[in-house]
């Protein structure tokens, strides 16, 4: 893949990411306060999205593993 190609892809989607929020517009302070808050929120977002989904991991493997290491209690202790 040609590198120049890539980045000139990358700049256009940047240029519709400012069509489409208007940030065109804003003036460079503007600019800095409204990325910088976009991309907290995005790091904000994607860490608690890691957070939940270890946590579910985490359980979802231990259930999986009592179910496997005896069968038989397992089913009764769902049933009572």
């Amino acid at each position: 893949m040609d590198v120049r190609s890539s980045l000139s892809y990358l700049y256009w989607l940047f240029c519709q990411f400012e069509l489409i929020t208007c940030s065109y517009l804003m003036e460079p302070w503007e600019k800095l306060l409204f990325y910088s808050f976009n991309l907290a929120l995005l790091g904000l977002l994607l860490y608690t999205t890691y957070v939940c989904v270890a946590l579910q991991a985490s359980s979802a493997f231990q259930l999986l593993c009592s179910l496997l290491a005896n069968p038989q209690d397992s089913a009764l202790a769902v049933v009572k």
